[in-house]
């Protein structure tokens, strides 16, 4: 069940970033959508081998490396991945997207709780993966990992929420005045959630890594 899990995951986060920032308004788009599919291979590789396409389990089933058993469901979770990140993308772009963070503005509430949410979630997923994991123990591409999912989240989301993904920034740009005071409980409550909700995720996936 973990590796369908992190199929899903991977691909669902890859659809999502494709989905918010793919056209020609925004010239970071492949930088962010080449960024988020290294970090969740670099986060999901050692549970499912980070395939997120069923043309990539295809070759893999043909070369060998992937059962067909197991084949069956990565490309079914990879679908329904797709599916979710599609609605996800309609619900957070529908309407004028707005300079959510700028004090002032009209503040998109729901849009902001779920882009906060939705990266924090995938950034804290990348952090437990590559730098705690037992299966990654020692490697060198952490913080490159973690980097990168951020600027994922940033050029993807950045115009909805101001793409903070941790509360303490959240704080510190409030005092800056660059975000509203009104508008801090947002970023506690959906960083905190999406934080929250990866660890429990992650150790559904690593039962066995305590």
């Amino acid at each position: 069940m973990g590796k369908y899990l992190t199929e899903f995951i991977g691909t669902f986060f890859l659809v999502l970033t494709i989905g918010c920032t793919a056209g020609p308004d925004y010239p970071l788009a492949p930088v962010a959508i080449g960024a988020v599919l290294m970090t969740m291979i670099f986060a999901g590789g050692h549970v499912s081998g980070g395939h997120y396409n069923p043309a990539v389990t295809l070759g893999v089933t043909m070369r060998g490396r992937c059962s067909v058993a197991d084949a069956i469901p990565y490309i079914v979770a990879q679908v329904a991945a797709a599916i979710a990140a599609a609605v996800a993308v309609k619900f957070l772009l529908a309407g004028p997207v707005l300079d959510g963070i700028k004090p002032g503005t009209n503040f998109p509430v729901a849009k902001a709780l779920l882009a906060e949410l939705l990266y924090t979630f995938a950034l804290v997923y990348v952090v437990l993966n590559v730098a705690t994991a037992k299966a990654n123990a020692n490697n060198s591409f952490y913080g490159l990992a973690i980097g990168f999912t951020v600027l994922a989240g940033a050029v993807s989301v950045g115009k909805i929420s101001g793409g903070a993904f941790n509360p303490a920034v959240a704080i510190g740009v409030s005092i800056i005045g660059m975000a509203s005071w009104t508008n801090l409980w947002v970023y506690l409550v959906a960083d905190f959630a999406g934080a929250a909700a990866a660890a429990v995720v992650f150790r559904v996936i690593n039962p066995e890594d305590k």
